[in-house]
C-alpha cells in the first residue's frame, strides 16, 4: 500500500465545510458556518466552547443524528448525506459509539442486556452478544453487577455501563457529549481514565464535547468552537 493510501485509510472521520442554520419564520440563526477537521484512527479529540456555541449540534451532525445545511461528513469513507436512512443506521451501528451526559440506559433491562443491545441490533446471536458484553462489563468493573438494572446502579456505574455499551461493537469512533457532566469529580475522573485506557487498548478514536478543560488537556488535540468555526486551541496546563 502506498504512503498516500495508508494515510487516507488512517482517517476515521472527516468533516468538510459543515454548516448548520436554524430557521424560524424570517429568523435565521447560523450555528455552524465552516467546520473542517479530520480524525485519525486511535486519536482522541476534545471539542470545547461556550454554552450554546453549537458543540452538541456538531456532534449530532457528525453522528448522523441531525441534518446539516451545507458541507459533508465522511465516516470510514462513506459520506453520510449520500446514504439512505437505513444505511446511515448501519454506519452508526458499525462505525460509531455514543456516550451522553445522561447514560440513556434502558431502565427495564439489566446492565448485561443494555450492553448486548447494539450487538443484537447488528444481528449477533444472543449467546455471542452476551459473551462479548461480559468481557466489556468486566473491563469497566461491572462484572458482578451485570444482572442489575440501571436503578440499582450508582451514577458512576451507570456511566461505566454506557461506556461498555458504546465500545462493545468495537466502533471506529466514539462520540461523547459531556459524558461525565452528570457525575461528581471523583467518578468523572474514573470514567475519563477508563475511556483513555480503552482508547489505548482497543484503538478506538474518541471525540468528546466537554466543558472540562482538565479532560481536554488529556486529549491528543483540542479544538474550540467559536462563531461557528472550529479552531486549534492551545493546551491547558493540568496544574
Amino acid at each position: 500500500m502506498s504512503e498516500s493510501n495508508a494515510m487516507k485509510n488512517d482517517i476515521v472521520l472527516r468533516a468538510r465545510g459543515i454548516a448548520k442554520t436554524y430557521e424560524e419564520g424570517d429568523l435565521k440563526t447560523e450555528v455552524l458556518t465552516d467546520v473542517n477537521f479530520e480524525l485519525r484512527r486511535g486519536e482522541t479529540l476534545a471539542i470545547v466552547g461556550a454554552s450554546g456555541s453549537g458543540k452538541s449540534t456538531l456532534l449530532h451532525i457528525i453522528g448522523g443524528l441531525d441534518t446539516l445545511t451545507g458541507g459533508e461528513v465522511e465516516v470510514e469513507g462513506r459520506v453520510l448525506s449520500r446514504l439512505s436512512d437505513a444505511e446511515r443506521g448501519r454506519v452508526r451501528n458499525r462505525s460509531l459509539g455514543f456516550i451522553y451526559q445522561f447514560h440513556h440506559l434502558l431502565p427495564e433491562f439489566t446492565a448485561l442486556e443494555n450492553v448486548c443491545m447494539p450487538l443484537l441490533i447488528r444481528g449477533v446471536a444472543i449467546a455471542e452478544a452476551e459473551r462479548q458484553a461480559r468481557v466489556l462489563l468486566e473491563r469497566v468493573g461491572l462484572g458482578r453487577r451485570e444482572q442489575h438494572k440501571p436503578a440499582e446502579l450508582s451514577g458512576g456505574e451507570r456511566q461505566r455501563c454506557a461506556v461498555a455499551r458504546a465500545l462493545v461493537t468495537r466502533p471506529a469512533c466514539v462520540l461523547g457529549d459531556e459524558p461525565t457532566g452528570n457525575l461528581d469529580e471523583g467518578n468523572a475522573a474514573q470514567v475519563y481514565e477508563l475511556m483513555l485506557e480503552l482508547n489505548r487498548e482497543v484503538g478506538t478514536s474518541f471525540i468528546l464535547v466537554t466543558h472540562d478543560h482538565r479532560l481536554a488537556a488529556k486529549m491528543d488535540r483540542t479544538l474550540e468552537l467559536h462563531n461557528g468555526v472550529l479552531q486549534a486551541k492551545a493546551a491547558v496546563p493540568l496544574a
